[in-house]
């Protein structure tokens, strides 16, 4: 990191926007965050009197859960609203409900939406802070920063490592933001999954495609099967789940492919037997509870470093 390095960042909505540098900030905040999450009084005062808005307009269990105990934990007045709750339901639109919450003054919004782009609107039209908490199948960047610093706990360094992301490349904003964080700080990424689920021109993000799983595990340091998003599929792109588990599932026998100690990550929700065994799921090689605490300190780190520059 260069000595006159300072984070400028008033949002965040993609882990595209993010230098080296930022990333390797981002995660050394989070990490002297960890700690706090360890002790018998859960909190600190660091953003007391800051409120902090979620708008979530579609389900999450992970994101949402870990935004809120992140600002809670920083002290922060935290708000909750879905799509349920929300004016969207009588017709108002995302800017007009923006704009709305803009007028009651809080410090920062952090939205989830199933339209691409739409974080990225919202910045030019109110002038509140943004975190993009996963936007259509566009990025999921604090998804991604909380899968690189599980990765670098685990093996000391990201540059030089292989990950394999292995399904729904296609429909995966969590993809998207792996890749491109992943390569950005210097590891090589290998895709692999049913042809009609690799986007088109995913080589110009930073990685290498191979339609065999087998292969594209082959000597990899981390392993991360994904989801299949049938939300977001207007056609039927699998024949079934079971061919699916059967030819791209990751199992004890493909993980063989793998190094030895090689990692298991998967950013949840899981579908056990699908796109992972239990035994490979809850095995000794599986960091997915670290990826789900890492989450909390590094949206406490987005939040700290984010309201700083509001």
């Amino acid at each position: 990191m260069r000595p006159d390095y300072r984070f400028t960042h008033k949002h965040i909505l993609g882990i595209d926007h993010l230098s080296c540098d930022d990333i390797e900030h981002i995660l050394q905040v989070a990490e002297s965050f960890k700690e706090i999450s360890s002790r018998s009084i859960k909190k600190v005062p660091t953003l007391r009197g800051k409120t902090v808005v979620s708008l979530f307009f579609e389900p999450s269990t992970r994101t949402r859960l870990s935004f809120e105990i992140a600002a809670k934990r920083l002290s922060a007045d935290t708000f909750a609203i879905t799509t349920a709750s929300s004016s969207a339901t009588k017709g108002e639109s995302l800017i007009d409900t923006a704009k709305n919450l803009e007028a009651m003054n809080p410090d920062i919004i952090i939205m989830r939406n199933a339209i691409s782009g739409s974080p990225h609107l919202l910045t030019r039209h109110i002038k509140t802070s943004v975190i993009n908490a996963g936007d259509g199948t566009h990025e999921h960047p604090s998804q991604g920063l909380l899968d690189l610093m599980t990765v670098k706990e685990h093996k000391q360094r990201i540059k030089g490592l292989k990950l394999a992301i292995i399904g729904d490349i296609a429909h995966s904003r969590v993809a998207h933001s792996n890749i491109i964080g992943f390569s950005k700080m210097g590891a090589s990424v290998t895709v692999s999954g049913p042809a009609t689920l690799i986007p088109r021109n995913v080589e110009r993000l930073g990685a290498t495609v191979c339609l065999s799983v087998r292969e594209a595990i082959r000597d990899a340091d981390v392993v991360m099967p994904l989801r299949i998003q049938m939300e977001r599929q207007n056609d039927a792109l699998l024949p079934s789940f079971k061919e699916y588990a059967a030819f791209f599932g990751i199992n004890r026998q493909t993980l063989e492919a793998a190094r030895p100690d090689a990692l298991v990550m998967h950013p949840g929700p899981i579908n056990r037997g699908v796109e992972l065994t239990p035994d490979v799921a809850d095995g000794s090689r599986s960091v997915i509870l670290d990826q789900v605490a890492n989450g909390v300190a590094i949206r406490m780190a987005l939040l700290y470093l984010v309201l700083g520059n509001a």
